[in-house]
């Protein structure tokens, strides 16, 4: 069977409507899925019944039925579902699967191998699901004779199941009592697809149950060194002191480098006290590099506590031989003199690494971060040779190229006489660093500015072809409508250079789904039909992973999103890379999902309204909320325009708002009326000038107001590459382009 998908215009009204007709005619049932998690840094709280958009009542389908009785079981959401199956035969093993699934996660094992035995291979097509929980039901309630036998379709189906792995896990749980050492083999021969870990922590109890403690140990090691919070840790641990005492003398005792994996980890997680206790048990140990580690993280602990005045005389009276411990010592010991603000003795240590380890890591993020440090405060004589000293002794680290790009930004702000050649420089070496589409639109402006039209004519073209949805792309349109640079003709050496360039390139994405797709397609439609929407969205994101195409596999998981926001969330996390992608080069309803548009009405009144690009207000919304309307940011900004409370109040009046309450801004109509008007408000105030009050909007008009009497700008495009702020540089760039978009979508 082959699958198209096919486009439709998203409107609120029509939401649930188009995603479940529109997208593959031949699949039934398809419910909503649970809410995904909302995007970084925002969280969702219960919104007013004004900003809940309710579907008519209809008919109870077995999705609902069940997605009612796992959220909350009771025996009369359970007797709903037993009725449904009675009276809908054709659905009745679903919903069979359904309930031994729920009873699974009731841990009413009993329940569930009864419903899981009624199956009787009447779901083939995902007959694997039915095996694993069958399989895993019997190992609970301790009966594990039919357990091998039950997990034969999780390893038989024609793709690859998402439960495989798993059962591995179940097979030799069912074999260690009897056969530990058939449990060890059957974990030994999986183990690079066995999730962690889980595998360790059974392989380390079916090791113990074969009689080699030893290797038993080692995998509870690996577990407790290696994730040092959770339940397998605990577990882990509980497993390891109980082996301690039986082997006495023959434990093997965990290697330094071990434990020190165990704090650093600790550390990482911003646990200082018990990271702290950790690096302080190393210090009983004999001198190794480990050893030295660890003293110094000691240290690096008071630095991240804040106690700035017992980290520096500690790392100062650390002696110790030139390695890399002492290497970190000078790290740590710098960090503290850049946030003391005591540039000079920061440039001693900085001077410190470079003689003495000037390769390595720690030297790198000393460098970094010092520069940073007077990137924000405006220095560029003391920021460009440290970044410059970064990309030329770590040339293929991650970091070297937004180094290379500080100091070629510099030299274009700066007219200094190698800036077009350090543009050259920083497209060859990073073609593919999110920075290449600046580089380009600079250069182009280089050639404008020495009457090169036909050059700036190729790298603007070159730049809208290959980064089309992006801020630069559409900077670079503009350019290219001014006559000088429509009507040139590029040079030889121009096109020859960009012939070298590695640039991204990306490939359209097909409406025909392949056969794994529409395997995939069809099991997730099956299993959000018996109301198992998180095994529906496990199966679509395994066949993404694996055999899928993850576009159209996203495309299906979105459609059974409870509203646009989450069908957004989800789309993002199934395709990251969708802005290298022409709009032409996709569905158009793959386009859609990614920036809906509801509110629709209301959004195109308000901003004419106040006289603002509707376009603009959505990119805006699509970047401070996603279009959720219950969206609450960890800085307390309500609803989709994210409005703090009192800035709320302040121009309700003004928007037309009366009787102003602090929930209405989780009310899709009120939060566009006043998150207009606090736009207009703001544009004005800027001159209309966009970037500029994105800006403001983003960090403040304080900032702002810094920022502009950092240089004389001489257009847009380079007051937002000096934005010294990684968020509110992405934050212009963004909006702007998701307004772009929107214009090319909708308008």
């Amino acid at each position: 069977m082959t699958i198209r998908i096919c486009s439709a215009k998203i409107t609120p009204a029509l939401w649930f409507s188009l995603c479940a007709i529109c997208l593959l005619a031949w699949a039934a049932g398809v419910s909503a899925a649970d809410p995904s998690p909302q995007a970084k840094s925002i969280k969702k709280v219960p919104a007013s019944k004004a900003a809940r958009r309710t579907a008519p009542a209809g008919p109870a389908t077995l999705a609902s039925l069940v997605r009612a009785y796992r959220q909350g079981p009771t025996p009369a959401r359970r007797n709903a579902v037993v009725a449904y199956a009675a009276s809908h035969p054709k659905e009745a093993p679903l919903a069979h699967l359904a309930l031994g699934v729920a009873a699974y996660e009731q841990r009413d094992f009993p329940s569930a191998i009864s419903n899981l035995q009624k199956l009787n291979s009447k779901l083939p097509q995902i007959a694997d699901y039915a095996a694993y929980f069958l399989a895993a039901s019997h190992v609970e309630a301790n009966e594990m004779a039919a357990v091998a036998r039950d997990l034969l379709p999780t390893h038989s189906m024609e793709l690859p199941s998402p439960e495989s792995a798993k059962s591995w896990l179940l097979e030799a749980r069912a074999l260690k009592p009897t056969q530990p050492a058939d449990a060890v083999r059957v974990l030994r021969e999986h183990y690079a697809d066995l999730p962690q870990p889980e595998a360790d922590l059974i392989l380390g109890d079916c090791y113990q149950a074969a009689g080699d403690l030893a290797s038993a140990a080692g995998s509870y090691q690996r577990v407790f060194y290696q994730y040092p919070t959770g339940d397998a840790s605990t577990r882990a641990a509980a497993a390891l002191l109980a082996l301690k005492d039986a082997m006495a003398d023959q434990y093997p005792h965990p290697a330094p480098s071990q434990l020190l994996r165990r704090a650093n980890r600790l550390l990482d997680l911003r646990d200082l006290k018990h990271a702290r206790a950790e690096y302080e048990s190393l210090l009983d140990h004999p001198p190794s590099l480990e050893r030295d580690q660890a003293r110094v993280a000691i240290g690096a602990t008071d630095y991240f506590a804040g106690k700035i005045s017992l980290a520096v005389p500690y790392l100062v009276s650390l002696d110790l031989p030139e390695s890399e411990a002492d290497a970190a010592r000078l790290y740590y010991l710098e960090e503290c003199q850049r946030h003391q603000g005591d540039d000079p003795e920061m440039a001693v240590t900085l001077k410190k690494l470079a003689d003495k380890y000037p390769t390595s890591p720690w030297r790198l993020k000393a460098l970094i971060s010092a520069a940073n440090r007077y990137l924000l405060i405006n220095r560029p004589d003391d920021y460009v040779p440290l970044y410059k000293a970064a990309y030329q002794s770590f040339p293929s680290e991650a970091s070297a190229a937004n180094a290379h790009w500080k100091v070629t930004f510099n030299a274009w702000m700066r007219n200094k006489s190698d800036a077009a050649e350090l543009l050259r420089e920083h497209l060859a070496r990073y073609p593919n660093h999110a920075t290449t589409g600046a580089a380009l639109y600079f250069l182009g402006r280089d050639a404008e500015e020495h009457h090169e039209f036909g050059d700036a004519r190729a790298f603007y073209e070159r730049l809208s072809k290959t980064f089309e949805n992006h801020y630069y792309a559409m900077r670079a349109r503009e350019r290219l409508q001014h006559p000088e640079v429509q009507a040139a003709t590029p040079s030889a050496k121009a096109l020859q250079f960009l012939a070298t360039l590695a640039l991204p390139v990306t490939r359209p994405i097909s409406g025909d789904a392949t056969r794994p797709t529409t395997l995939r397609i069809e099991r997730s439609r099956l299993l959000r039909t018996a109301g198992l929407n998180d095994l529906a969205d496990s199966e679509l994101r395994f066949g993404a992973r694996t055999d899928g195409q993850p576009a159209l596999l996203g495309i299906e998981m979105a459609s059974a999103a409870d509203a646009p926001h989450q069908a957004m969330h989800l789309m993002k996390g199934m395709a990251p890379d969708y802005l290298n992608l022409p709009i032409e080069s996709a569905p158009r309803k793959y386009w859609e999902m990614l920036f809906p548009l509801p509110y629709r009405t209301e959004l195109m009144a308000d901003a004419e309204a106040r006289s603002i690009d509707p376009y603009l207000l959505a990119g805006l919304i699509r970047q401070e909320s996603e279009f959720d309307p219950a969206a609450l940011s960890p800085a307390k900004a309500y609803g989709l325009t994210q409005v703090r409370p009192g800035t709320g109040r302040e121009f309700a009046r003004r928007a037309g708002v009366t009787r102003f309450t602090t929930r209405m801004l989780y009310q899709p109509a009120v939060n566009l009326k006043i998150g207009s008007s606090i736009l207009r408000s703001m544009l004005d105030q800027n001159g209309g000038h966009l970037e500029q009050t994105l800006a403001a909007y983003n960090a403040g008009p304080a900032r702002l107001a810094e920022w502009l009497t950092w240089n004389n700008y001489r257009e847009p495009a380079e007051f937002v590459e000096s934005i010294p702020f990684t968020e509110t540089r992405d934050y212009i760039q963004a909006v702007l382009r998701n307004a772009d978009i929107y214009r090319r979508l909708y308008k």
